[in-house]
């Protein structure tokens, strides 16, 4: 009896730890940065504003994420062009 929990609870800490790496990642990606949000406040949108009364914040900071890539991908596009 011994000999299967000294095998076994090794194995089941290390798969805990496994598991908590997974939920800390997803974590970490979804993560918002006071300078988002304080962008999002200074320059809104009306549709970010009517997300952020409706649904909360996460689906505004979504779509703030999502106009700044956008913005983003312009700017770089720009500048292949000039090139």
């Amino acid at each position: 009896m011994t000999a299967w929990l000294s095998v076994l609870v090794p194995l089941l800490v290390m798969f805990f730890a496994l598991g908590m790496e997974r939920v800390e990642s997803r974590l970490r990606e979804t993560t918002v940065r006071p300078e988002e949000v304080e962008e999002l406040l200074e320059r809104p949108r009306p549709d970010e504003v009517r997300a952020l009364f409706r649904q909360g914040s996460g689906r505004a900071l979504e779509l703030f994420r999502l106009r700044n890539r956008g913005l983003r991908g312009r700017k770089s596009a720009r500048r292949n062009k000039a090139a």
